[in-house]
């Protein structure tokens, strides 16, 4: 499937490495979420923190083509204290109708994907097709881009397939 875009918010520059790396694997293209207002310094950690507590929709930026016209968005996004990062969780609620299939793509320390996974399935009022997560080590290291490479193959896979599609979940431990 190559009408696939893939949506980021980054705020360290980890998911977006990610995702560039699920771009360049697959051909798809890029949009990027940006915060409105900037998170430099203790204040900006601070507030992502209060953001993911309190699962606020801070207000966000995204200047990328439409989603609905594609057949699939790939969501990649961090997590911060074990929950979606709040620029990514403004994006799927304000988004939500014009969403096709969505797959997931989780950035995390150690924990958390399914938790994020779990409220973009309640935000869109439908489980995603796929979800995925990888670890910053993982990242850092390059020790991810199998499991990123399997992941784009699967949401090829899951949009050409005929019938009901089951979320699947690809994780480290499964791989």
């Amino acid at each position: 499937m190559n009408n696939v875009l893939v949506i980021v918010y980054s705020y360290t520059g980890t998911s977006r490495r990610v995702a560039e790396l699920l771009c360049s694997q697959q051909g798809w293209p890029m949009a990027e979420i940006t915060d409105a207002r900037s998170r430099s310094g203790a204040l900006g950690s601070w507030r992502c923190m209060l953001d993911s507590f309190f699962r606020r929709q801070p207000t966000i930026r995204y200047d990328g083509p439409p989603p609905s016209d594609f057949d699939a968005v790939v969501l990649v996004s961090p997590i911060w204290m074990l929950q979606l990062a709040g620029p990514m969780r403004s994006f799927v609620a304000r988004q939500r109708s014009r969403l096709p299939d969505v797959a997931v793509l989780s950035v995390m320390g150690g924990q958390g994907a399914p938790n994020a996974a779990a409220e973009i399935s309640r935000l869109l009022g439908r489980a995603p097709i796929l979800s995925c997560a990888v670890t910053m080590r993982e990242v850092d290291d390059g020790s991810c881009a199998a499991r990123v490479q399997a992941f784009g193959s699967a949401v090829g896979c899951a949009q050409n397939a005929s019938g009901a599609v089951r979320p699947t979940t690809l994780s480290p431990q499964s791989i």
